[in-house]
């Protein structure tokens, strides 16, 4: 799976553990459903660093369509929640 971060490139996901992934997409979104801006932005920054130092990047020549766009780590709530699906950021791959 690729992951766009908004502003920093795209990253392969597909070698990470993938229950943690959601684990973190779901705290954003727990945060977001509940207006909680803090917690929403402290969540978005551990999936964030998640992705970046898990993942690996994705060359820049690289054409294809991303699966799932995550905000960049200052996005505010509103734009958050402008992103966010019924399955948060990251579509749930089972």
């Amino acid at each position: 799976m690729i992951i766009r971060i908004m502003g920093e490139g795209q990253y392969d996901v597909a070698d990470v553990d993938q229950d943690l992934l959601q684990k973190y997409d779901n705290q954003v979104e727990d945060a977001v459903n509940v207006g909680n801006e803090q917690a929403a932005k402290n969540a978005l920054q551990s999936l964030h660093d998640y992705v970046v130092g898990h993942g690996k990047p994705v060359s820049d020549d690289y054409l294809g369509s991303s699966e799932a766009v995550v905000p960049f780590v200052d996005a505010t709530l509103q734009e958050i929640t402008e992103l966010l699906t019924g399955e948060g950021f990251i579509p749930d791959p089972t």
